[in-house]
């Protein structure tokens, strides 16, 4: 029978095989955010259209081309969110957040839609970890929310990262960039694509972020932010520095970031990897100290980052590093007869609220075939129950590693069997223990001492 459809083109499957990767990056993500105070917020997969149309900037990528958008049953416009910062935002004023205890620290894991062309590392559908701070003006908030992403990465084992910050100054002093931008690309009309023709007038920074490659090429010699910020912005971002500094975190001052969003303020960051194709930027972000005030709340000076959880997945496998795989099943009661079968259903309600990830058969193989299903799934023990293991109220352990066995009472299992593992891994810890002393010590037999 032919397949009835595949998945659209530009998304992807997570499959069971690998998905303890995705849970492994958002625990570790979720630590780190909680160690630094944020708390989780979640928002709606789609909003009202005007909402990005405000917040992310009607001359940007991202709403002229590349938004999911549609006219709900009542002809409301709808899309699916291409980012997460301007739902949060939307969400900590209508649910008067910011009228609590500032800064307000939050985080979040989410789905985001762009309609681009798919290659490695750029998906139509993807994942992000996101950070936002509310209700700080402050420079050391900027280095914190820096510092945050790179904890996140850095506890992963992911090495070969740079960050790279810049400034793109406030909104009074952008006023002279815009007209230095204009002046330069005026000379370019005849060459720029029709969007950037466009942008020239409205907001010549967009024309930075085309990633048509003739008006890449003409960026390359255009004017920088850098020399055009005012004395505070400056000051401000040397301050940002001076806290990096402190921290250790090394980075590196790129005057040609300006992010693709127009809420970016001041400081803006990525942490750029040159091992996962043209995609390098695995997470990004910066301050937008007017965003919450033109989304309708009040000025609530903010900042925050997305890290893309599938570029990140991406570096790691390019750098080798493997992530722990969960311990699957740790004991499989294989039943031999339909009495066998209900008792072990229940022994095994037992263990699993024991917190022990055990399994029996659901299907009706044979013994023979069982055990081959406990060596696919992996699991670590293995036990036989019969009618004669029923009326003696006891069966055999095995370690499917070892093939050591143990006789355990079925009365009280969950119990015997966690002292079972336990007491196996401590002598496993042992060995290994034992064997590194004794090679240190140029072959000594050290298990005396131990």
């Amino acid at each position: 029978m032919e397949l009835l459809t595949k998945k659209p083109r530009g998304t992807e499957d997570k499959l069971p095989k690998e998905i303890y990767k995705w849970h492994t990056v958002e625990k570790i993500a979720r630590n780190v955010a909680e160690a630094y105070g944020c708390k989780e917020i979640r928002t709606p997969t789609f909003e009202h259209t005007e909402l990005f149309q405000r917040g992310v900037g009607g001359t940007t990528d991202v709403v002229q081309k590349e938004m999911y958008t549609f006219n709900d049953k009542k002809g409301r416009s709808i899309t699916l969110k291409p980012e997460g910062t301007a739902g949060a935002v939307r969400a900590v004023i209508e649910n008067g957040l910011l009228n609590d205890v500032l800064p307000l620290k939050t985080y979040y894991f989410t789905r985001c839609f762009r309609y681009e062309a798919p290659q490695s590392g750029r998906l139509r559908e993807f994942n992000q970890v996101g950070i936002e701070y509310f209700g700080t003006a402050s420079p050391a908030a900027d280095a914190e929310v820096i510092a945050l992403a790179n904890d996140i990465i850095k506890s992963l084992g992911v090495k070969n990262i740079s960050l790279e910050i810049n400034s793109i100054g406030c909104p009074k002093c952008r006023a002279e960039y815009h007209k230095a931008l204009k002046e330069y690309y005026s000379q370019y009309k005849d060459q720029l694509c029709g969007t950037c023709l466009e942008r020239l007038e409205k907001n010549p920074m967009r024309i930075l972020d085309c990633k048509s490659p003739i008006c890449k090429e003409i960026c390359k010699d255009a004017p920088v932010i850098t020399d055009y910020i005012c004395d505070e912005c400056s000051a401000h971002f040397k301050s940002v520095q001076k806290y990096l500094d402190a921290m250790n975190i090394e980075y590196v001052i790129d005057p040609h970031i300006v992010r693709g969003l127009d809420y970016y303020t001041r400081t803006v960051f990525e942490f750029i990897s040159n091992q996962i194709g043209a995609q390098g930027a695995v997470c990004a972000g910066g301050r937008y100290d007017g965003l919450v005030e033109e989304l309708g709340g009040p000025h609530v000076p903010s900042l925050g980052f997305g890290l893309g959880t599938g570029r990140l997945l991406m570096l790691l496998e390019a750098q080798g590093i493997e992530l722990p795989a969960p311990s699957g099943c740790e004991l499989y009661i294989a039943p031999m007869g339909e009495d066998a079968s209900v008792k072990a259903m229940s022994i095994v309600a037992d263990l699993r609220a024991g917190g022990i990830s055990a399994q029996t058969d659901v299907v009706g193989r044979s013994l023979k075939a069982q055990m081959k299903y406990a060596d696919k799934i992996g699991a670590k023990y293995t036990m036989v129950l019969g009618d004669d293991e029923i009326a003696k109220g006891e069966a055999v352990i095995k370690d499917m590693d070892s093939g050591e066995t143990e006789t355990l009472s079925l009365d009280g299992l969950e119990d015997s069997f966690m002292q079972l593992m336990l007491r196996r891994e401590s002598d496993a810890l042992r060995e290994t223990l034992t064997d590194g002393l004794t090679d240190e010590l140029g072959g000594i037999d050290i298990t005396a001492l131990l």
